[in-house]
């Protein structure tokens, strides 16, 4: 059992998802959107970083996966973006936790089988793929979004490694 927490970085929610997952199984374990307000932005990098921080040692993951910093229309929105996931990195890589990265549109293509699908599609396909009974805010969504895609990654990477190794042997 591998337990993998998913970030979706954002200077003001970033959304947080973990799921436990064995081989192609995945299992939905908690979600919550990190609530950084509009007040000074370092005060809320520092939320950013001591909730991941305080995620981690409560649920102890095992692998982190977070969203790449798009090119948004606004520089500044981007910079700020790329602040906030290096918050979240920083309080994954002082636990010597594997940080992976994905694009958004492969997180979108992963669990909704469209790389453009909206925060609607995707929030419905989290919570069908992980059986959840209760309606899961977009940031949060995002996150187990994030988490799902590198189980789904995790996965098909084993399997090619499987099936290459087993056709070298034949040779």
């Amino acid at each position: 059992m591998l337990r993998i927490i998913g970030i979706d970085p954002g200077s003001r929610f970033t959304g947080v998802g973990i799921i436990d997952t064995q081989q192609q199984q995945v299992q939905y374990v908690h979600h919550e959107t990190i609530k950084c307000g509009d007040g000074d932005f370092p005060v809320r990098l520092k939320t950013i970083f001591e909730s991941v921080n305080e995620l981690i040692k409560q649920y102890q993951p095992h692998e982190m996966a977070i969203e790449n910093v798009f090119m948004a229309k606004n520089p500044n929105a981007a910079l700020k973006l790329g602040q906030a996931r290096g918050a979240a990195i920083c309080a994954t890589v002082v636990h010597d936790i594997q940080v992976h990265e994905y694009a958004p549109k492969a997180i979108k293509q992963a669990v909704v089988g469209k790389g453009g699908a909206d925060k609607t599609q995707v929030q419905y396909m989290v919570q069908l793929l992980l059986n959840l009974n209760i309606k899961v805010q977009n940031d949060a969504a995002d996150g187990l979004a994030v988490a799902i895609c590198h189980a789904n990654n995790r996965w098909a990477q084993q399997r090619l490694v499987a099936n290459n190794t087993s056709n070298w042997r034949k040779f």
